[in-house]
């Protein structure tokens, strides 16, 4: 049922399932990597006696017949007990790492494609995002984010959402609608607790602003969008960006509308606690049944979080309307 081994890079893999307890996997759909962590006990009477574990060490985990973490340790966290704690990490972990990169006319899987080759890490699925991304100069800045600009690029102007993610060792962007999973989470499924949230705090916007310096002119072009009727009701919440120079009047207002499409209005989230199914990660577009909100429609996941210790195995979710 569950199987997780250690290979630790001398020529050993090692098969710690029956030392493990306490195991949290989590994973997000943006800005983060998965993570593997449990507590090790060490010392167990059936342990060889060459048995060892380090930074860097590759984990893999398996349950219930299904494929759920390749990454690597970066913590051991131990003491005079017989307990360790550990935490790994996929291969997203390497994009925390800063650089600077300029491109031009190119889509966010060649984005992606290239700093992969860069870092050497492995890439595995990678669907076509299609939109064709003028330009994007980013100096000194986070990989990953580099990677989540493009992609919100890419929804802003093709209204496609693309999930990057580390499938079992290996670097992933699927469309979100390619991740729909086949049965519903809600009344009488899976889920035993739930919490909803309705907010105007987080990336809600409903005047968008957006700029581009001509340099040859010495001016400062300024192109705009708002809903009057918000604004009404909930205040100025604006929006204010630069646009690449080579846009022209039409391509930056389809952008505009667009971003005050996706922008203006409330972000809504659920907070699910529910009996654990491994085949549930983030970036997983699932049908949500909550009678009570009269929820029937499909979600997004933004956050996983799947706790096993021995038989038991519970999942949180917070999921996004998109």
């Amino acid at each position: 049922m569950l199987e997780i081994l250690l290979d630790n890079k001398n020529g050993n893999v090692w098969d710690i399932s029956e030392i493990v307890t306490d195991i949290s996997y989590k994973t997000y759909r943006i800005g983060k990597p998965s993570s593997l962590s449990f507590t090790l006990i060490k010392g167990a009477i059936y342990q060889d006696a060459s048995f060892s574990y380090n930074n860097g060490d590759i984990i893999r985990m398996k349950y219930e017949n299904q494929n759920v973490f390749y990454g690597y340790i970066f913590t051991i966290d131990g003491g005079k007990d017989e307990n360790v704690k550990i935490t790994c990490y996929d291969q997203i972990r390497y994009l925390l790492a800063k650089d600077t990169y300029v491109f031009s006319n190119t889509t966010a899987t060649n984005i992606i494609k290239k700093i992969a080759n860069d870092f050497s890490l492995n890439v595995g699925v990678m669907e076509n995002t299609g939109y064709v991304i003028p330009k994007m100069v980013e100096d000194g800045q986070k990989l990953l984010d580099i990677i989540d600009k493009a992609l919100t690029l890419t929804l802003v102007n093709s209204n496609k959402n693309y999930v990057f993610y580390d499938d079992f060792g290996l670097l992933t962007i699927k469309n979100v609608e390619n991740m729909l999973i086949d049965f519903y989470i809600g009344d009488d499924s899976l889920m035993y607790d739930y919490k909803s949230t309705k907010s105007i705090d987080q990336d809600t916007y409903n005047k968008i602003k957006l700029y581009k310096d001509d340099k040859k002119a010495g001016k400062r072009e300024v192109y705009l969008a708002q809903d009057s009727s918000n604004i009404s009701k909930w205040g100025v919440l604006q929006l204010y960006e630069k646009v690449d120079e080579k846009m022209n009047q039409a391509q930056i207002n389809q952008m505009l509308n667009q971003m005050l499409k996706i922008k203006n209005k409330e972000s809504k989230t659920l907070r699910l606690d529910c009996i654990g199914d491994i085949r549930i990660r983030a970036g997983n577009y699932v049908p949500i049944v909550i009678e009570e909100y009269e929820i029937n429609q499909p979600f997004i996941i933004d956050q996983c979080t799947h706790k096993i210790n021995g038989s038991e195995h519970t999942m949180s979710i917070d999921l996004k309307v998109i």
